[in-house]
């Protein structure tokens, strides 16, 4: 699973917001299958349904590119697990970004979508460079790098990063302690509370 290479597509705004990544009419729904379509909705198609030829998404260097390089402060608004449960479901297993709303990021990474910040510098290069180069992401070493010689670190939180690189999440890394636990509970002796 890490580390992983692919080409990356670009989008170069700003403040994009959880709306903007699925609008909020699409959040009736529970289940995660499907939501890929909803991403970016708004941008993405025409009043019609009809695709816009020129959004990334909808281009043909977007197929098979696993990573989204975005504008400064992505994920921004309201708190919503769809939003990165769209963007999982158009394929995406990375966003960069120079920064990351603190709700997006958290709901990001419980569900599997890796957020990779970078600094403003390495964010410009990156958005600048021609769309058909790849980034390789080596979580365990918490860097990404380009063909082209562009590499940069990335902060992640411990516990995400140990749940990211064995593909589980937080009910499946407490469900793996259950031996652990077990064996605890038949082999701990109350201590008499002292009167």
């Amino acid at each position: 699973m890490y580390p992983f290479t692919s080409p990356y597509i670009t989008l170069p705004i700003e403040n994009i917001d959880t709306d903007q990544i699925i609008p909020a009419r699409f959040l009736k729904t529970t289940d995660k299958i499907g939501l890929g379509a909803a991403a970016f909705h708004d941008w993405r198609y025409t009043t019609n349904g009809a695709p816009k030829p020129d959004f990334i998404l909808n281009r043909p260097e977007a197929q098979g590119a696993q990573i989204l390089v975005a504008g400064h402060n992505f994920g921004c608004g309201s708190s919503r697990e769809h939003a990165p449960w769209a963007l999982i479901g158009t394929g995406l297993r990375a966003i960069v970004s120079s920064a990351f709303a603190d709700i997006f990021q958290n709901n990001a990474l419980k569900n599997g979508l890796l957020p990779i910040q970078v600094d403003s510098a390495t964010l410009h290069r990156l958005l600048t460079t021609p769309t058909n180069n790849s980034i390789t992401v080596d979580l365990d070493q918490q860097t990404i790098t380009t063909p082209d010689g562009i590499s940069a670190t990335f902060p992640i939180d411990p516990f995400a990063k140990h749940c990211l690189l064995h593909g589980v999440d937080q009910l499946g890394f407490l469900l793996a302690l259950d031996p652990i636990i077990t064996t605890f509970e038949q082999t701990h002796t109350l201590t008499p509370a002292i009167a």
